[in-house]
């Protein structure tokens, strides 16, 4: 049994009798960059219900910043007042070949995503899932990708190609990846999210969505970027961007010892951070105190190290 399966968050209680400050306090907890703050003060202000959303591509192992990290942040939005929607991205998963466009094995894997969620504490009361695959039966949102496309050129969506978790140049995408970013930025006016809840690797087609929001007569999406959990190696990005260097240094399942699974067994997890990249003095870009940070101390108040 795995360690971290067990591991529980402390439930939060859904509250929208919270003052704005605090609301925003929450958010910003969040947020590692808020686009912008004053317009979501206005949205907390305006009293009407907040639909935030995310969407995930269902494939292969989920590890802890997609697990545990992910429940932490979402019940702190929930506490915030603000309704939450995740959105299982099979068919986006299945135009990036995730599983090998394998449908059914992606809609395997989004409902053990689902329970992986439960198991950490998420508070899926307040959770609303929907698929993908119940989406694309509506003509009318095959229309708004349409639309969404018609928008730009080509280059432009591509710019975007982080959502693919990497930078390809067009020879390098298939029709259907470049497909992608449209349903994305599709999703968040098809749900009715005033605000876009992802990580920052999603930070550039959710900014382009702002863009093309009002050009289609809908709203710009707020967009509330979280943290990136940096993986257990050395950080490999060697740019000076901080942005970029969060999204290069992200923990990735590409590679199985810089990430903690969520199904990891305690052996598993001591072999990971025993070798661990964790400098003596050094408390920049690293994973063991990013763990402590965002996951141990949301849960307790402190640490006791025994030598």
């Amino acid at each position: 049994v795995s360690l971290i399966k067990n591991f529980s968050i402390v439930s939060l209680t859904h509250m929208t009798d919270l003052k704005i400050e605090e609301r925003l306090k929450l958010i910003k907890q969040v947020g590692e960059e808020i686009v912008q703050e004053d317009e979501l003060k206005k949205l907390l202000k305006s009293g009407e219900e907040l639909i935030a959303y995310d969407g995930f591509e269902p494939s292969g192992q989920i590890h802890i910043a997609q697990g545990i990290l992910r429940a932490i942040n979402v019940n702190k939005m929930i506490k915030a007042g603000v309704k939450f929607k995740m959105l299982v991205a099979d068919w986006h998963a299945m135009a990036n070949n995730k599983m090998g466009g394998d449908l059914e094995k992606l809609k395997i894997t989004g409902k053990y995503f689902i329970e992986v969620w439960r198991a950490s504490g998420m508070d899926l009361k307040h959770v609303e899932f929907l698929w993908a695959s119940d989406m694309v039966k509506d003509s009318d949102y095959w229309q708004l990708v349409i639309r969404v496309g018609m928008t730009n050129k080509l280059a432009r969506f591509i710019r975007t190609a982080e959502f693919m978790g990497r930078e390809d140049s067009a020879e390098k995408l298939t029709a259907a990846q470049i497909m992608y970013p449209c349903m994305q930025i599709a999703d968040i006016f098809k749900l009715g999210a005033k605000i876009t809840q992802l990580g920052m690797d999603q930070r550039k087609v959710n900014m382009l969505a702002r863009e093309i929001g009002p050009m289609l007569g809908y709203w710009k999406p707020v967009v509330v970027s979280h943290h990136m959990l940096i993986g257990l190696g050395k950080p490999p990005s060697e740019s000076t961007d901080t942005a970029t260097r969060t999204v290069e240094n992200k923990m990735s399942k590409s590679n199985p010892d810089s990430a903690i699974f969520m199904t990891d067994t305690s052996e598993d997890i001591k072999r990971k951070i025993n070798k661990a990249y964790c400098l003596e003095g050094d408390v920049k870009e690293n994973p063991i105190l990013e763990y402590f940070k965002y996951i141990v101390f949301e849960s307790f108040e402190r640490l006791r190290v025994n030598e």
